[in-house]
């Protein structure tokens, strides 16, 4: 894209677009600066270093500037016709409110992290009132390295059982590519196999009904920059055509599917896909004390309480999305949200309720992260909801 025609086109989404960038990166050095400070940085010097750290930033929000008077237009996102994409509108709005059964089939192997899907999970999210789950999956820890990268006939099977849960409950499935971590560091190495694994589970699952989903790749990131991945996306998308012409399928954009990156994604003129985005803001609230993240039990206690500046910020993010969207004439599908059950219960119940409002508020299906684990709607322990989040999410 043409840096100043989207400056021109929409100045406040560029401004909310530098100030995301900003929040990013001065997040990010203050992560650096934490982990350093008692080796390295006297406190005193802190914001001196910060200043320091945080000059690249402005080197390159200059450098944006410059480049959008010197560099030609390049190819941008296909939107198909409003007649042609009234199918997957549809097919999005029935997406309605989900669940993500994480915590299990995408991890090395199912069980090490504490979750093994049960039959018993599909009904009791169906009869909660939700449409939808979505099912994150390590293909790559289950397939061979070398060619033809055959996925294993039993852990195929295993995702046979978990389509099959989902239709016998009336449920929406997406199935999706998820911590590949190695095609996420080196792409070029790994975009045969990715084409390759989707080849296989296109092909067999071609006949299901359109209720079955498939997400390309969850989360992009690393060396997968934008230019590389739209070029990787629209080569999974056209695997998939070959057996699955119509299937819907879900992409997002870089960066952990960040809203800020939308106006970098690509796509073909296709009219069966839905673009997906994952919201985690504020990261300090939805993550603290959690265990993966450097840094995150300095962040123990913060809490969300509705204040306005805290709900604007959200509905300001939203309405970035849906400005993208709407554009382009692309559904959206909130893949990813949560905040990790080391925050405060009222928080998390007003955090989720928030979110999930201002997503269905403007037509964005969802599917909360997650179902029996650290960010659980339910409680596997006491065989329960919880109460406040599963209200939150339904909306009751």
């Amino acid at each position: 894209m043409h840096y100043l025609q989207f400056i021109l086109s929409s100045p406040q989404s560029f401004g909310r677009l530098v100030q995301s960038r900003f929040r990013a990166h001065l997040h990010d050095c203050d992560l650096l600066i934490l982990n350093n400070s008692q080796r390295q940085f006297a406190s005193g010097d802190i914001p001196t270093v910060r200043f320091a750290l945080l000059a690249p930033f402005f080197g390159l929000l200059g450098f944006m500037l410059i480049l959008s008077s010197c560099v030609g237009n390049t190819p941008v996102t296909s939107a198909p016709d409003a007649e042609a994409s009234k199918a997957i509108f549809a097919l999005n709005e029935r997406l309605g409110r989900g669940v993500n059964l994480g915590n299990a089939l995408e991890a090395p192997n199912e069980g090490e992290w504490g979750m093994t899907l049960e039959a018993d999970f599909f009904r009791l999210i169906a009869e909660a009132g939700f449409s939808t789950v979505r099912v994150p999956i390590r293909w790559s820890a289950h397939a061979s390295e070398t060619e033809p990268y055959t996925i294993d006939e039993t852990f195929f099977e295993r995702i046979d059982w978990v389509i099959e849960q989902a239709k016998a409950n009336n449920l929406n499935a997406i199935i999706n590519m998820h911590h590949y971590g190695e095609i996420m560091s080196e792409p070029n190495a790994h975009s045969e196999r990715f084409l390759a694994l989707w080849s296989q589970i296109a092909n067999r699952y071609q006949n299901e009904p359109p209720t079955l989903l498939f997400e390309l790749l969850n989360e992009p990131h690393n060396a997968l920059s934008s230019s590389r991945w739209n070029e990787l996306l629209a080569a999974g998308i056209a695997q998939v055509r070959q057996t699955n012409p119509t299937r819907a399928i879900i992409v997002g954009p870089v960066q952990w599917n960040s809203i800020s990156e939308l106006p970098w994604l690509e796509l073909p003129n296709d009219p069966n896909l839905i673009v997906t985005f994952h919201y985690y803001a504020p990261f300090e609230f939805t993550h603290q004390g959690a265990e993966w993240v450097d840094g995150a039990n300095a962040w123990l206690g913060t809490d969300w309480s509705g204040a306005d500046a805290e709900k604007e910020e959200i509905q300001s993010e939203m309405d970035d999305a849906i400005e993208w969207a709407t554009k382009h004439n692309r559904p959206l599908f909130l893949g990813e949200f949560g905040a990790y059950s080391k925050a405060d219960q009222a928080s998390r119940d007003r955090w989720t309720s928030f979110v999930a409002q201002a997503a269905q508020e403007r037509g964005i299906s969802f599917t909360y992260w997650e179902f029996g684990a650290g960010f659980g709607v339910y409680d596997r322990t006491t065989a329960s909801w919880n109460e406040g989040l599963r209200r939150a999410l339904l909306g009751e």
